[in-house]
């Protein structure tokens, strides 16, 4: 076999290896990849190849086979840096990485966006509890500059004024937010009870009241509001996945909303597929918002 050849088989495994991870980690997020033109779906499925198994480092399963805390932090090291290094020379033996490195090189990700996720991910092996400061810097690392990853796939190749790039990067960084404080909510008992985490600064989760409940979920609608607004402005190729995302999260918020703080404590609430498989037709459709 060529090395041209060689090469290409390889890519084409690395990605498929992202493939799977989407598919077997989040419906929702596969279900919406779907809906993305060729070439942008291959690149946002191997970023979130990349920050899903990142964030399985720091959530459990390298604790589960028995490494203590800084052995877990030294493997995301380890993690990041063959990240950087794969990055710049656009190959490393670990499939993952390679897949992100590939997109990374052809989209223009960069150190400015995963340094800060790898740093947001590094504070879950440090630190428990957040207050108002680290809670933003640790929601834009894990959550708003993948957004912005993604957001460089669903612009490659496009043209865009200064203004518009300022509107799409404020709606990215708020879509990504609004994901990550709805998993949060969703989430509650799994991280206290699971990993002896409290994300909300200033919420104890044991006695969560319905307004405090209402507080974070009105600030996720915010977010979702302003993320909204610039959906019909996507590229044709990614519009209809980045609107059935935002409504699937929509409607996981409002499920939140109905279910009362007590039983939110104890209960992950979820999408049922059939309201799933609506959502899907309406975006195929073309609502978009």
């Amino acid at each position: 076999m060529s090395s041209s050849l060689a090469t290409d088989l390889y890519d084409e495994v690395a990605h498929e290896t992202a493939v799977i991870v989407i598919r077997r980690y989040s419906t929702s997020f596969s279900m919406a990849t779907r809906l993305l033109g060729a070439g942008v779906r291959e690149d946002v499925e191997n970023i979130y190849g990349l920050v899903r198994v990142a964030d399985e480092i720091v959530d459990g399963v390298a604790e589960g086979a028995g490494l203590a805390p800084a052995d877990v932090r030294r493997r995301l090291d380890e993690f990041e840096a063959e990240t950087e290094r794969a990055t710049a020379s656009g190959y490393s033996a670990n499939l993952i990485i390679h897949a992100f490195a590939l997109t990374a090189r052809k989209t223009g990700i960069g150190h400015d966006l995963t340094r800060p996720f790898f740093a947001s991910m590094r504070a879950d092996v440090l630190q428990k509890k957040h207050t108002p400061a680290s809670f933003d810097e640790y929601v834009y690392g894990s959550a708003e500059v993948v957004g912005l990853m993604c957001l460089r796939a669903f612009l490659a190749g496009h043209d865009v004024t200064a203004e518009q790039d300022e509107r799409f990067v404020k709606g990215a960084r708020a879509l990504g937010a609004a994901f990550q404080k709805v998993n949060f909510l969703r989430d509650l008992s799994a991280d206290a009870d699971g990993l002896g985490r409290a994300y909300f600064p200033g919420v104890d989760v044991a006695h969560l009241t319905d307004e405090v409940k209402a507080t974070l979920v009105a600030d996720i609608d915010a977010d979702l509001a302003l993320s909204g607004a610039i959906v019909p402005e996507l590229p044709r190729s990614s519009r209809r996945a980045v609107a059935l995302a935002q409504s699937l999260f929509a409607e996981l918020n409002r499920r939140i909303e109905k279910t009362p703080a007590a039983v939110l404590r104890t209960t992950r609430i979820s999408v049922p597929n059939a309201v799933k498989t609506r959502l899907l037709i309406r975006a195929l459709r073309g609502k978009v918002t």
